[in-house]
């Protein structure tokens, strides 16, 4: 645990005691020096209008539509938004790109990774020099990513809220989620509650779906899990023409949680 621009200490957003009695979470400053997109955002009615006004001021905040007037060196740096880094994540969460997602989760709310290609034990692990070399490669392909990521969270935080709670934006709504693996045994148990549960931790930013059908498609062990919304990094249908569509995949800010083994009734 470190430092955090988080409204919540580090030790308590990772705590299984934050997803028992959620509160809301934000980044510091992030809403004021965007306020007045959150203000439009708030006359639209339609989500898929509200997406298309938050992907073109990305685009102008951040002169990702100016790539074509730059040198070389600074197309590519434009051209590769957070759009490029959410790819990267589908396609390896071990990539640069899943690198750099895991370095905001860690610089923002303070939890670093706890695996990245190999497990991370520590800040001076190899495996740690390794994660922060990925993310000084990932972040040198693009313009003020983190400040992109700041961004991308607060909308889906907006519209997730805006989609499950309308009515009181409550802080201490969640969702269930499902997550499969193929090893379950490689997450740190912390806790065994009973014979179906335990309390593991899980790494500092972490894929889920909403569809318990297309969990088994990643893993013989299926868990569901009580997430909280405010832990929600991104979903899949948050934007139009989404890069996840199909697969209900939610990335969720990790640290302990409690998880239940589904049966299977195959």
């Amino acid at each position: 645990m470190s430092f955090n621009y988080c409204n919540q200490p580090p030790w308590v957003i990772a705590s299984r005691h934050f997803n028992r009695h959620p509160q809301r979470l934000e980044i510091q400053g992030v809403k004021e020096a965007n306020r007045f997109l959150f203000e439009k955002l708030a006359t639209i009615d339609s989500q898929e209008a509200r997406a298309v006004v938050f992907n073109d001021y990305m685009s102008v905040k951040f002169q990702l539509h100016h790539w074509q007037e730059q040198t070389e060196t600074a197309r590519k740096s434009i051209r590769n938004s957070y759009l490029r880094f959410l790819r990267g994540w589908m396609m390896d969460s071990n990539s640069i790109e899943g690198a750099v997602l895991k370095r905001w989760v860690e610089s923002r709310m303070g939890i670093p990774p706890t695996f990245h290609r190999a497990p991370v034990s520590g800040i001076h692990s190899e495996a740690y020099f390794q994660f922060s070399v990925d993310v000084m490669k990932g972040s040198a392909r693009t313009n003020a990513i983190q400040s992109q990521l700041d961004l991308l969270y607060e909308y889906c935080q907006y519209e997730l809220f805006r989609k499950i709670s309308p009515e009181t934006a409550n802080p201490t709504a969640t969702i269930t989620l499902y997550r499969g693996t193929y090893d379950a045994g490689e997450h740190q148990v912390l806790e065994q509650v009973s014979r179906r549960e335990q309390i593991v931790r899980l790494n500092n930013l972490v894929s889920f779906t909403s569809d318990e059908e297309r969990a088994w498609e990643f893993g013989s062990t299926v868990w569901d899990v009580c997430v909280p919304l405010s832990k929600v990094f991104f979903y899949n249908d948050l934007l139009p023409g989404s890069i996840m569509k199909g697969e209900g995949e939610y990335l969720v800010i990790g640290g302990e949680y409690l998880v239940r083994q589904v049966m299977c009734t195959v």
